[in-house]
């Protein structure tokens, strides 16, 4: 069965890390999505915002970014790894470290590449 694997990573700085690590414990793609937390936009006190300000107005400032990545695993002994890795790189006890879980999915569509070389 393959599983999600979902990491929002507080620390922006240790993504590529993250990544090097998931690719070397044999995940084999994963999606980078910046993201930003609801207490964070709460929290957030700007001045210099307008009257009616959009979505790209609250998220200009870089400290209230955080980036959630998401991979498609199919192989147990791959998943284990990648918990593994990242846990070796982020500290999850710690706050505003970051939040990771994994969901089982019954069924995936385009998880398998094809080779599109001909002949």
């Amino acid at each position: 069965m393959a599983n999600l694997v979902v990491l929002v990573l507080e620390c922006t700085e240790i993504c590529h890390e993250i990544l090097n690590a998931w690719e070397e414990a044999g995940a084999s793609g994963a999606t980078i999505l910046e993201s930003t937390g609801l207490a964070r936009i709460r929290g957030a006190v700007r001045d210099d915002l307008p009257l009616v300000p959009s979505l790209r107005d609250l998220l200009k400032v870089d400290e209230m970014h955080n980036r959630t990545v998401f991979t498609m695993i199919e192989d147990d002994e791959v998943l284990e790894r990648v918990l593994e890795v990242t846990q070796e790189n982020v500290d999850f006890t710690q706050p505003s470290s970051g939040l990771m879980f994994v969901v089982p999915v019954s069924q995936v569509f385009g998880l398998k590449r094809h080779d599109t070389a001909g002949p």
